[in-house]
């Protein structure tokens, strides 16, 4: 019988990591293997934030795309996705800590669809109650 394949939220970072032939990349190709790999809009959007701010050439950016098409498939936003977003926010919120937008976005993601996030920072997705986290990084 063959392995279900599990998908996962993949972190900014670690595609980052895989873009750049980062060390750090190793530590996540066997979460990634054998995976329906995805990755949130935002992390789409930090990814071209980055390429704008570091006045990547066309090129480079061109790289970049092919990338993501080849190895995830981008979650868009939607009403269902963006009231997650805002739940986990406010609980992070009335628990006393705190959460970046950027990161609210992929833990909302991975939440709505029952899969964990695969992340080099796992302290930035800690305060999410409920949310499974695939981490290399030992506290």
């Amino acid at each position: 019988m063959p392995d279900i394949i599990s998908p996962v939220i993949v972190d900014t970072d670690v595609v980052s990591f895989s873009f750049k032939g980062d060390t750090r990349a190793a530590f996540y190709d066997a979460y990634l293997l054998d995976k329906l790999s995805y990755i949130s809009f935002q992390t789409l959007a930090e990814l071209e934030q980055w390429a704008i701010a570091r006045h990547w050439s066309a090129r480079r950016h061109s790289a970049l795309l092919e990338f993501i098409e080849e190895r995830f498939a981008v979650i868009e936003s939607s009403a269902q996705l963006s009231r997650h977003w805002a739940e986990v926010r406010e609980h992070v919120r009335q628990a006393g800590r705190i959460i970046q937008p950027t990161d609210a976005w992929i833990a909302a993601t991975a939440l709505l669809y029952g899969v964990p996030v695969v992340t080099h920072n796992a302290a930035d997705f800690a305060p999410v109650v409920g949310l499974s986290i695939i981490t290399e990084v030992k506290p």
